[in-house]
C-alpha cells in the first residue's frame, strides 16, 4: 500500500466528522433550488438508479452533497452509514473505489439501515463506469451521488451506466439565489409560477409592478459583472470578483480538467479558443472563420469547442429546423455565466457602458435561466434564422411540439414592432400565437399585439423575467418542505 491505514483513515475522518459526532463546519444554511431535487432522490431514487451532479466547477456541487448529509442526520440516519469522499484528494485517487469502501467498513462497522456514498469527482477515478453499475445492480442497499464533469462522464460511461443515475445538471447561481445569498435588499414584487400567467394582467397592473421592480436594475446589472458562482457573489468588490472568476473557475478548467479529464496538450489554443467565444458570447460559430482567425484545423477548433461544451463553460444551440437545416447550420455559443466575458477580457464595469457587450450578456444570462427552468422538462432549445432579410430568433423553446420563442431587446426605452420583423415572421410562419420579448426599461413590461393582431408578445424587463424565473424555483422547494 502506498500509505498506511492510519494516514488514509485520518483523512477520511476529515471528511467524515460526524462518525465522531461532529458537523461539517461553515455549511450554508440557505439551499439552492437544486436541493429539491437531491432531496426527492435521496428519499425515492427513480428505479433506484445514483445520482449524478453536474456543473461547473465551483457551482455548489460539493455544499449540495454535504448539505444533504446534514439533512439525513437529521433524521437520524446512523453517522457511520454515510461516507463521503472527494477523489481530488491524492491519496484517496489511489486507493481507488473498492479500496475506499474497504478502507471504510474496516474503520467503521456498517450499522441497520441504508448506506449513503457521496463521492466528488468521481471521473478521476479508474474503471469508475463498470463500478458504479455494479454497485448500481447489485448493492441495493446503497444510494449513491456522485459529482463530476457530467458529459465526459455519460459519454464514456453510455455502454455501461446507461440507465444507472439520474442526472441533475447545477447552473450558476440564478439571479434570485445571487440576491438571497448576498441578503440584498429586493423590493415586493408578487410570485409568479409562470411567465404565461403574465397575459392575463392589466395595464394598471404592469405600470404598477414594472415601477415597483425598478430597483431591480442595479442589482441586476451588477449580478452580470460578479457572476453566477457562489464564491464570487460575496467577495468585497468586483474586481475582486471577476479576478476570482477567472483564476479559480476558467484557468482551472482550462489549464487542469482539460489535462486531466482529455489528455489536452495543446492548452495554448484550447485558451485562445475559449478567447474567442468570450469575444463573440451569444454569436454564430463560424468553425471555417475561427480556425483561420486562430490558425488551427477545424477538426482542432470543433474538438475545442466539443470539449468546452462537455466541461460545462458553454452552451451549444442548434438552429431550428430539421435533416439538413441543421446539418448546414451554424451553432450558436453562449457562455455558461455571463459574467465570463467581462471577467476574463477584464473589461470590469466596462461593460455597462457598452451597448452591444451589455445586451449580449443580459441574452446569455437569460438563456441560462431559461434553459434551468425547464430543462428537466426534456424541452429543447434552438435559433432561428430565416426569410429573405435574415431575420432572427434569439431562442426557441420547444416544449412537447408547442414552440415558443423568446427575443432579447436590452436597449431603448419601448421596443416597438418595427424591431421585432423576425419575430412577426416565425410566428406567422410556425403559427405561433404567444411569444416573449425581453427588454430593458422598467417600464417596458405589457402584452404588444403583432402581425395584425394573430400575435400576442410579452414584453417583460430582463431583471424581473430572471428574478421571477429564479424565485419560481426556489418557491416550489420551500413548499416541498413545508408539506413535509
Amino acid at each position: 500500500m502506498i500509505a498506511s491505514s492510519a494516514e488514509l483513515i485520518a483523512v477520511l475522518r476529515q471528511y467524515n466528522p460526524w462518525w465522531s459526532g461532529a458537523r461539517f463546519p461553515d455549511l450554508p444554511a440557505w439551499r439552492r433550488a437544486a436541493f429539491r431535487e437531491v432531496n426527492d432522490w435521496l428519499h425515492a431514487p427513480p428505479a433506484g438508479r445514483a445520482l449524478l451532479l453536474s456543473g461547473p466547477r465551483q457551482v455548489g456541487k460539493t455544499t449540495l452533497l454535504l448539505q444533504a448529509i446534514d439533512v439525513l442526520l437529521d433524521q437520524g440516519v446512523a453517522p457511520t452509514n454515510i461516507l463521503y469522499a472527494t477523489f481530488d484528494h491524492p491519496l484517496l485517487k489511489l486507493i481507488g473505489l473498492d479500496g475506499l469502501l474497504r478502507l471504510w467498513r474496516e474503520f467503521e462497522p456498517a450499522r441497520e439501515g441504508v448506506e449513503y456514498l457521496f463521492l466528488d469527482e468521481i471521473q478521476a477515478t479508474k474503471d469508475w463506469q463498470v463500478w458504479l453499475k455494479h454497485q448500481v445492480d447489485f448493492e441495493k442497499k446503497r444510494r449513491i451521488a456522485v459529482t463530476g464533469s457530467a458529459t465526459p462522464l455519460q459519454m464514456e460511461g453510455q455502454e455501461s451506466g446507461v440507465g444507472r443515475w439520474h442526472t441533475i445538471r447545477l447552473a450558476t447561481l440564478s439571479f434570485y439565489e445571487y440576491l438571497q445569498i448576498r441578503n440584498d435588499p429586493m423590493p415586493q414584487l408578487p410570485p409568479m409560477t409562470s411567465l404565461m400567467t403574465l397575459f392575463g394582467k392589466t395595464p394598471g397592473w404592469f405600470a404598477r409592478i414594472g415601477e415597483d421592480s425598478r430597483p431591480l436594475t442595479g442589482l441586476f446589472h451588477e449580478y452580470l459583472l460578479r457572476g453566477g458562482f457562489p464564491q464570487s457573489t460575496l467577495v468585497s468588490s468586483i474586481p475582486m470578483a471577476q479576478k476570482l472568476l477567472r483564476e479559480d473557475i476558467v484557468d482551472k478548467v482550462l489549464k487542469r480538467d482539460m489535462t486531466a479529464l482529455f489528455g489536452v496538450r495543446r492548452v495554448l489554443e484550447l485558451e485562445q479558443t475559449f478567447l474567442y467565444l468570450c469575444l463573440h458570447d451569444g454569436g454564430l460559430m463560424d468553425m471555417q472563420v475561427l480556425s483561420k482567425n486562430l490558425e488551427v484545423k477545424k477538426a482542432t477548433a470543433s474538438n475545442f469547442i466539443a470539449l468546452l461544451e462537455a466541461t460545462h463553460l458553454i452552451y451549444r444551440l442548434l438552429p431550428f429546423g430539421y435533416g439538413k437545416e441543421i446539418l448546414r447550420g451554424k451553432a450558436k455559443i453562449y457562455l455558461a455565466d455571463a459574467a465570463i466575458a467581462p471577467g476574463v477580457l477584464l473589461k470590469g464595469k466596462g461593460l455597462l457602458e457598452d451597448v452591444n457587450s451589455l445586451g449580449q450578456a443580459v441574452e446569455t444570462a437569460f438563456f441560462k435561466h431559461v434553459f434551468t427552468r425547464y430543462y428537466q422538462r426534456s424541452i429543447s432549445f434552438s435559433y432561428w434564422r430565416g426569410g429573405k432579410k435574415d431575420l432572427e430568433v434569439d431562442i426557441i423553446a420547444d416544449v412537447g411540439g408547442r414552440l415558443v420563442p423568446f427575443e432579447v431587446k436590452y436597449r431603448g426605452t419601448n421596443v416597438t414592432s418595427n424591431e421585432l420583423k423576425g419575430l412577426v415572421e416565425f410566428c406567422k410562419e410556425r403559427k405561433v400565437k404567444r411569444a416573449y420579448v425581453i427588454t430593458k426599461d422598467a417600464a417596458d413590461f405589457g402584452v404588444l399585439s403583432l402581425g395584425g393582431g394573430e400575435i400576442e408578445a410579452l414584453k417583460i424587463p430582463a431583471p424581473l423575467a430572471c428574478y421571477w424565473l429564479g424565485r419560481s424555483e426556489i418557491e416550489a422547494t420551500d413548499a416541498q418542505e413545508a408539506d413535509g
